[in-house]
């Protein structure tokens, strides 16, 4: 007989990731794009043992938070990918977010910040409030882009049902 979820969380952080596991080409390879941000919470603290995944195509990567709540992934920018109606999607990642609380796993994607007119025309984008939208945009920062998730509260990510 079927039962309910339990949390997806914190107890599975410590066997999940491996050596290597937040990496999918090594820095500095032509086309590495370094990712890092932290997981929020609803009251805007940070979540110390959360673990994320990214993914598309032959990509995948996984991250567990440090004390601070931060992760990091270093990747292979995407291209642009059609879907099999003929839609074209911007360069993206899919992002899941397991943590502590959380009764099933989420599903986000992270935009590029450098695809503005790709992004413009997005499907998937393009189904999001303009006022939310920017929760699925990495921004720029030094030397990396940065992806923060929020998963409640003010600024929270669009989160996606699958």
């Amino acid at each position: 007989m079927p039962t309910p979820s339990q949390t997806v969380g914190p107890f599975f952080g410590f066997a999940l990731p491996f050596d290597g596991g937040a990496e999918t080409v090594a820095a500095g390879v032509p086309g590495a794009v370094r990712i890092e941000g932290q997981v929020i919470d609803g009251a805007g603290g940070v979540i110390p043992d959360a673990l994320l995944e990214v993914w598309i195509g032959d990509q995948f990567a996984r991250c567990r938070t440090d004390a601070e709540g931060g992760y990091h992934f270093v990747v292979r920018k995407p291209p642009a990918v059609s879907d099999a109606g003929g839609r074209r999607h911007a360069p993206h990642l899919n992002v899941t977010v397991f943590a502590r609380g959380l009764l099933r796993h989420l599903m986000t994607r992270m935009y590029f910040p450098d695809e503005g007119p790709a992004n413009a025309i997005d499907p998937v984008l393009g189904q999001v409030d303009p006022d939310r939208r920017a929760t699925l945009v990495a921004r720029q920062g030094e030397g990396a882009l940065v992806f923060d998730v929020h998963l409640q509260g003010e600024g929270e990510t669009v989160f996606f049902a699958l």
